[in-house]
């Protein structure tokens, strides 16, 4: 492997061991699209079987410590955060980003917190605040915030007034944040709602975000842009304005796809990384960003699937590592463009693989970490024990 002359490969190894990337837990369990779920035998249905499975990631590839969890799915009435907490202490993993719903139930028809409907709006805010206090108790530092709140017709909603509905909201959440708490605003172009979505860019989490408070954040999904946006160009954007503060990974063709990570667009996600290593090497420090991977596999196997991310995101934050930047600015000087970009595909093109075989061995993990896991026959395990208490036929919507 062929390093820039910045750089060497304990630079690289130490860089990685900071690249940690969180797995949710809705990834493990069944999901489904607007039209149908298809089952898998082995996904997971309590919190406790999430959390067993996302430790089987971090087991393979060292780099998962924490899992995203969703309040209404992993903590319904009864559940103490405490001992899932604990649980997961005992698995080797630990509860990361607190993310509310908002969503779901049949009152949100028509919004949330941009509702028309005043008792509706205070339900979903007591929601999140509930979500600070079980982020209290598990110790999270992100609140990650997505809001399906939109209208499908013209006319059918004051967009002025729901964008001040939302910047009251988000500024009473915040003000109820432990000071070592981020909150992290995402942004959806459309879905569920087709005419307008009142935070559907960058720009306008941007806007939440600094009307809120200073730990407020932007956070990035790949699959939430329209097609041909420039993604890479909003990472450097934020990154400059140190704006961004969380990351999602998936990957799309279409829309939010949810897709595993590279599976249609690698050079995107090279790209995208490129400018974030860009800004660590000339600011001489990590930015802070948290990853995650937020990906519902409805036909992969779900563990290998988190495991097929993970090491895609590894595989490509290297690549982005092996930029030759002093050649790239000389480049850029002398407007050569040829050799500009030919200096980023030199990199992109480096098989990292081996280097990442020999780094995971010197860490007491499986060079191949896929491979491994399918060897270990958890999957067929779990599958057989969990199998007996599901339904043969999901039937229905999902």
């Amino acid at each position: 492997m062929k390093l820039p002359p910045h750089l060497n490969e304990q630079d690289v190894s130490d860089r990685l061991d900071r690249f940690e990337i969180e797995t949710p837990s809705w990834g493990y369990a069944d999901t489904g699209t607007r039209f149908g779920k298809f089952l898998q035998a082995a996904a997971a249905t309590t919190l406790d079987e999430k959390l067993a499975d996302a430790a089987q990631v971090h087991r393979y590839t060292g780099c998962c410590p924490s899992v995203a969890v969703h309040v209404l799915w992993d903590f319904p009435e009864g559940v103490d955060p405490a001992v899932a907490v604990q649980k997961a202490e005992q698995l080797g993993v630990r509860i990361g980003a607190i993310n509310p719903n908002v969503f779901q139930d049949q009152c949100y028809k028509y919004g949330s917190v941009c509702n028309r409907d005043p008792e509706i709006r205070r339900r979903a805010i007591a929601h999140m605040l509930d979500c600070i206090k079980i982020g209290r108790q598990t110790g999270s530092r992100y609140l990650s915030l997505w809001f399906a709140d939109g209208t499908n017709y013209p006319g059918q909603a004051h967009i002025r007034r729901r964008k001040q509905w939302m910047t009251d909201a988000l500024r009473e959440v915040y003000s109820a944040m432990p000071e070592n708490m981020t909150m992290l605003i995402e942004y959806k172009p459309f879905e569920p709602a087709f005419y307008h979505t009142d935070i559907s860019d960058w720009g306008m989490s941007y806007v939440f975000a600094k009307q809120a408070g200073s730990r407020a954040k932007v956070l990035v999904d790949t699959g939430h842009h329209l097609p041909g946006c420039n993604i890479e160009h909003i990472v450097a954007f934020l990154v400059d304005e140190d704006m961004l503060g969380g990351f999602h990974f998936n990957d799309r063709k279409y829309a939010d796809d949810d897709l595993t990570m590279g599976s249609i667009d690698p050079y995107q996600l090279f790209r995208i990384l490129h400018e974030i290593v860009t800004a660590e090497h000339e600011r001489g420090r990590d930015l802070g960003i948290t990853y995650m991977v937020d990906q519902s596999h409805n036909l992969k196997p779900k563990i290998e699937a988190m495991i097929q991310t993970v090491m895609i995101a590894q595989e490509h934050f290297a690549k982005a590592m092996l930029v030759d930047q002093g050649a790239l600015q000389q480049a850029r000087d002398s407007d050569d463009l040829v050799v500009a970009e030919n200096v980023l595909r030199a990199a992109y093109t480096t098989d990292v693989r081996p280097f990442l075989a020999e780094y995971r061995r010197e860490r007491q993990l499986p060079a191949d970490p896929l491979s491994a896991f399918r060897e270990s026959g958890y999957a067929q395990r779990v599958a057989e024990e969990r199998a007996a208490g599901k339904p043969d036929d999901a039937g229905g919507y999902a």
